[in-house]
Parts: structure tokens; sequence; C-alpha cells
């Protein structure tokens, strides 16, 4: 018998270079409102070329997780722990729904708390000594600190996963939640990703010569998605949270349903563990499109991953135009905020979702001069588009040949 189960949104919560609050969020993307800000303490630090970040302002906020909770958390589990909070409020589901069986947590990072991490261990190399190592510390770098602890605060007892895929962490985190849901593993899920800065983080892409270092002194000019200037992406941190829950269910209580996810795909291109690979890449957004019953001419917006590398850009620009062609309009919200990595999917997830109910399509921030050397896409440009759309598709890659695509409609 064919399952039936469908899967929305019922609550979200975001912390970001550009807005804590969905309200805050959505009014940068109308303003374009950049994020960007340049890095003091990266100047001393010998071949780091990049020196522009986009940082999420969550001063005081902490207090808002109580301190028995937070001991174990490192800024990348408080950024997760902030926008769960405000998703399960908005939610309308109560604690006994959330700290039970029915209720599950699949939520993303890159890895643990970097910065906990290089202050522990070089503590502990420098002085030859464990003195001063608290015992939460491995609790606060473990890579799958930000499910672990969200499931902690929350006391949930449903099925529990990780995803720790670099920049697909947080949209895997949102699908893997679709999946235990529709079929039948849960009937509520906490979902999506976060991530935090730390100069280690730049490093990584730095040494790969794939940040930004043209704009150090303008900040707010960079990244530049899919434009013909653009030279790497910028590092960033956040997090986002989608509280998801069985359509029927949802229904029957008088939930805020904010959207469905229609479809989600994700997989391994085995060719290349950083370059992006255009045939898996089709074959992900195509299987996406396949399991929500849609054909590419009913997508009304792409969100394009489009970090702003050179390569990137390239070949997703020639799988967009591949399978949706010049006309449907293409965003990528990179150019406010960086790239956030574990939470980009999550974020972008917002997003889109955000965008069709609030009836506009965020532009490109950055995004002057369009390469000409890629495929034509239609770029939104300028100031952003009173247009309303009812389905949409977020497309996210990462390191290792993973891709995901997930496709959202209004219910």
């Amino acid at each position: 018998m064919e399952n039936k189960r469908r899967v929305v949104v019922v609550g979200m919560g975001i912390r970001s270079p550009i807005g804590n609050t969905l309200e805050e969020f959505v009014k940068s993307l109308k303003e374009r409102r950049s994020g960007i800000c340049i890095m003091p303490e990266w100047q001393n630090i010998k071949r780091l070329r990049t020196r522009v970040a986009g940082l999420c302002n969550i001063e005081g906020e902490e207090e808002l997780i109580s301190r028995p909770y937070r001991r174990s958390m490192g800024r990348v589990a408080i950024l997760a722990a902030l926008s769960a909070i405000d998703a399960v409020k908005t939610s309308g589901l109560s604690e006994e729904e959330i700290a039970s069986q029915i209720c599950g947590v699949s939520y993303g990072s890159t890895e643990g708390s970097t910065g906990n991490q290089m202050d522990y261990i070089s503590k502990i190399i420098q002085n030859r000594s464990l003195e001063g190592i608290p015992a939460s510390w491995y609790l606060k770098c473990m890579s799958h600190t930000c499910a672990a602890n969200l499931s902690l605060l929350f006391h949930t007892r449903g099925p529990f996963m990780a995803s720790c895929t670099a920049c697909v962490s947080g949209s895997q985190g949102i699908g893997f939640g679709y999946e235990a849901i529709k079929t039948g593993k849960a009937d509520i899920m906490i979902t999506g990703g976060a991530d935090e800065v730390d100069f280690l983080s730049a490093a990584v892409f730095d040494l790969m010569m794939a940040t930004s270092s043209n704009y150090n002194d303008r900040p707010s000019e960079t990244p530049r998605p899919f434009d013909a200037n653009r030279d790497g992406l910028v590092v960033a941190e956040g997090a986002a949270t989608l509280i998801l829950e069985e359509y029927e269910r949802a229904k029957n209580r008088g939930a805020p349903i904010l959207g469905e996810i229609e479809g989600f795909w994700t997989n391994g291109s085995g060719m290349h563990l950083t370059n992006s690979d255009a045939r898996s890449m089709e074959e992900c957004m195509l299987s996406a499109l396949e399991d929500a019953r849609r054909n590419p001419e009913e997508i009304q917006h792409v969100n394009a991953h489009a970090t702003a590398t050179s390569h990137g850009d390239e070949v997703e620009a020639i799988v967009i135009n591949k399978i949706y062609g010049p006309n449907v309009p293409v965003t990528s919200i990179k150019g406010y905020m960086g790239h956030t990595m574990g939470a980009c999917g999550a974020i972008e997830a917002i997003a889109t979702l955000l965008m069709m109910r609030e009836g506009f399509i965020a532009s490109t921030l950055n995004l002057v001069n369009p390469d000409p050397a890629l495929p034509p896409l239609n770029h939104v440009m300028g100031e952003s588009w009173d247009q309303r759309f009812r389905v949409g598709v977020t497309n996210n890659f990462a390191f290792g040949g993973v891709n995901t695509s997930l496709v959202f409609s209004l219910v």
C-alpha cells in the first residue's frame, strides 16, 4: 500500500549574521544588508589570505539556556539551541509531545566546537598536562554535539541522527528528519544545522585558495555568487531549526503549518573529494523532483548553493540551466552572510519558506556582472522581486562529493 504520510514545517528559529529572528532575517534580505565584517584578530595569522567572516551577535542570549544544559555546549551547540528554542516555541507543541518517543532529532554540523577544540588541545600540547581541562571538554567538541545537546535539552526519545557532512549537514538534517516522519518512524522531528566560526574554519578553505581575499577592506562587497569578479567564499556561522510534523497530526491540532517538504534526495559523486561533479548533482536534483512528484517546469524558484568559488558556481550553473532552463528565478543568499557551512542548508531552507510566505524573492547580493562564461540563468539582481511562488528548491553541495536537494511548497 502506498505511503501517503506528508511532512510539514510547524516551527522555525534562526541565528544568523543578518538576524536572530525570522522578522529581522526577512528585513535584512529585503533591505540588502550584508552581515560580513573584518576580522582584526586574523591579521597576525601568517599566510592566512582572507580577513573577513560572517558572525552572529548572541551576546547575553546564552542565559536563555539554563546552566546545567549549557555546561556541555560550545558555541556551535549554543547557536543550535537558541534557534531550536524559538522553533519549538512557535510550533505550539507541548513539552510532553516533544519529550516522547514520537519526537526525534536530526541535526547537523561540520564538526563540534572548533574554538573549544583549539583551546583545549593547545593547552594540553603546550603544558603537557590535563590540568585545567574540564571533564566536559569532549562533549563540546564531539561531532554530534548539536544533536546530542538538543536531545538532552528537550528530553527527546525518538529517532536520533547527526549529520556531519560539511556543507550539507543542515540540509541532510532536514532531509533525514523528513524521511523519518514519511516512513512512520516518528511523528515530530527537530531538524536543522549549525556551525561556528574560528580562524581554523577559514584556514581549511584558505589553504585550497578557495576564500575571498580581494575585498578584505570592503567586507560588504563579498562574497559574489555567480559574479564575474567572484574570488572565493567567506566563512560564516549560524544555526537554523525547523520543526517537522506529520501533516494530519499537525492539521488536527491546529498547528501553524509554514510549508511542506515534498521531496528530498542526497547522493555522492564518487569522483572527487573537493571538486563539484555535474553528473551526480544532476542526478540528485532529478531524484528530489521524482520524490516530490514534480516536473522541473513546476519549480518556481531555485535557491542555489553558490558559494562564489570559481569551479563550484560554474558547475552548479551548468546543472541548473540543464534541468530548469534559463527562466526560473535563481538566488544565492550567501552574498548576504557568507558560507555558514553546516548551517547553510537549514538557513537557506528557512529563507525559501519565508520568501514563499512573504511573497518576494530575494536578490543575490553582490551579483553585479553575471559571469559571461557561465550558462545563462534568470538571476535575481538589484532590488528583491515582489513575486509570489508556491514551489521552490534548495540545493547544497559539500566536500566529499556529497549533494542534497530539497523541494518545498506552501500547503
